[in-house]
């Protein structure tokens, strides 16, 4: 009679699951056709459109604020919108002040942050661009 010995392993192994994490989180944008300002005095305008990807799960609004790079202080505002899984955000969700350097490009800062339903923070993004 001849038997073969089998060996089985027992040692426990762990599946990767893709899912959204804060890490994966990010941002891009697009001016659009805001009015080109150079003065200083920045305009009320429409955000621009976003473009999102890797939104952490559980987000249920996300928050957005612009920050001139050359001058942080100034306040451009930004606003916040409910997220129901898009991966846009259109212009017209909300209102700010446009970028307007006064001498020159500067670059400016567009942060996203994810909240859940009670408002924590889940996770951030930013995207830069000059203007104009």
């Amino acid at each position: 009679m001849n038997f073969k010995i089998l060996y089985i392993s027992l040692l426990p192994f762990a599946v990767a699951v893709p899912s959204a994490s804060a890490a994966d989180f990010s941002i891009g944008f697009d001016w659009g056709n805001i009015k080109k300002c150079t003065s200083g005095n920045p305009n009320t305008v429409v955000n621009p459109k976003f473009t999102l990807r890797g939104v952490p799960a559980g987000t249920a609004s996300i928050r957005f604020h612009m920050v001139d790079l050359a001058v942080p202080r100034y306040p451009h505002g930004g606003g916040k919108v409910a997220y129901k899984g898009e991966s846009t955000v259109a212009p017209g969700a909300f209102k700010y002040r446009s970028p307007c350097p006064p001498n020159g490009r500067h670059t400016y800062q567009w942060t996203a942050t994810a909240l859940d339903a009670k408002g924590k923070k889940l996770g951030e993004a930013k995207a830069r661009k000059a203007y104009p």
